[in-house]
């Protein structure tokens, strides 16, 4: 009898067990969402710097595609901005330094001048007063005193000129905007010139590449193809009845041939379209058969695992 009942718990447990039903595994794949990089105009590949399979930096050179016409706009660019710069220095600047010194020798030589016929006409003045002189020598000393400052008035006029700007405010003007002009020529040059010379603009994998050097690449057609590890994400359907069970920023894991340890990751798309419609309307059979899309997103850490098109089966939750 003992024997009898520890067979008859030994089956009862073990029909408990096998109808307990282990959470559902989903079908799913890899994917990743290529960054394709390309020139925007055409010319002759001249170097390749990156072969498939290579992992790059951020910034690490891809490619170089011949640039000798856009070189040449850069440098007739900067050519150009030169000549500008030049031309405002010159409207901008004062005389030079000979000519204002040679101004400044006229002042002092007006300053003399006006200085002597001063006491001049004092000296007249105290004669006149004493009935030594005439009043034609008096007016005489007075012009000479007047014509002096005169002199020097127009001295230091001419100095002041040489000290301030050659040109008008007007051709200042139009010379600074010249260069403004010559400026934005040139960063638009040298920004062609460095669309011909490509780099990786974030940590990725090198994924393909379309072209060898010496063969003519059109324009806009890429010549590398990345794979960041940020965009590698999985894709995988549910069923109708699941859906309900699933949000944006849920956990779920995948598992792989080869890939070892689960890998953990969340969802970022829930299709709100099934991929199945039923034929004639939505029975209760009939809605068994909607499958919807749902895609993950990994750790970029763990997507180095994955490769695209690889099947997986994912489990809903954190593994």
């Amino acid at each position: 009898m003992r024997i009898r009942s520890i067979a008859a718990a030994c089956l009862s447990g073990l029909l408990l067990a096998c109808g307990e039903q282990a959470p559902p595994r989903l079908q799913g794949y890899a994917e990743g969402e290529f960054v394709l990089v390309a020139a925007p105009s055409a010319g002759k590949l001249l170097s390749l710097r990156v072969e498939r399979g290579q992992q790059v930096r951020t910034g690490q050179p891809l490619f170089t595609i011949e640039r000798i016409v856009e070189q040449g706009a850069a440098a007739e660019a900067q050519a150009r901005v030169q000549g500008a710069e030049s031309r405002l220095a010159n409207l901008v600047a004062a005389r030079r330094a000979p000519e204002i010194d040679a101004q400044r020798q006229q002042v002092a030589a007006a300053q003399a001048a006006l200085a002597l016929s001063e006491a001049t006409l004092r000296q007249q003045q105290r004669l006149f007063a004493d009935g030594f002189v005439s009043v034609a020598r008096l007016d005489e000393a007075r012009a000479a005193r007047d014509r002096d400052a005169a002199q020097l008035a127009a001295a230091q006029a001419q100095l002041r000129s040489a000290t301030q700007s050659v040109g008008r405010s007007q051709e200042i003007d139009a010379a600074r905007a010249e260069l403004d002009a010559a400026r934005a020529a040139e960063a638009q040059a040298r920004n062609r010139y460095d669309e011909k010379s490509l780099a990786a603009p974030a940590d990725s994998l090198v994924a393909d590449t379309y072209f060898r050097p010496g063969e003519s690449v059109p324009s806009g057609a890429p010549v590398v193809s990345l794979l960041p590890p940020q965009n590698v994400k999985l894709r995988f359907f549910v069923a109708e009845s699941q859906l309900g069970r699933l949000h944006v920023g849920d956990p779920v894991s995948a598992s792989c041939d080869g890939c070892g340890a689960p890998i953990a990751a969340r969802v970022s798309f829930v299709s709100p379209k099934a991929e199945y419609t039923p034929p004639i309307i939505y029975s209760r059979e009939s809605r068994a058969k909607l499958v919807f899309l749902v895609e993950a997103r990994p750790a970029p850490a763990d997507a180095m695992r994955l490769h695209p098109g690889q099947p997986v089966e994912v489990a809903l939750g954190a593994p």
